[in-house]
């Protein structure tokens, strides 16, 4: 019964970790369409925006040259 009690419970805690992790999309003021995991960090100090690329590297793009950010469900 515990085994199952806690099997129930970690499965439920790994679908709800996965539910709030969504995808993002930039958009470059040149053109560029960058699709993110997750959700892009942002230095106020530096405008730098920190994210990882659909490989899963970490990047970073200067704040200014982002037309617009959008999540994607």
């Amino acid at each position: 019964m515990k085994k199952t009690l806690l099997l129930i419970g970690t499965f439920s805690l790994g679908l709800l970790l996965a539910g709030c992790a969504s995808d993002h999309v930039l958009h470059t003021t040149d053109g560029q369409t960058i699709v993110v995991q997750g959700k892009p960090k942002v230095d106020e100090d530096t405008g730098m925006i920190t994210y990882k690329d659909i490989d899963g590297k970490e990047q970073q793009i200067n704040r200014n040259q982002i037309k617009d950010m959008n999540s994607v469900n």
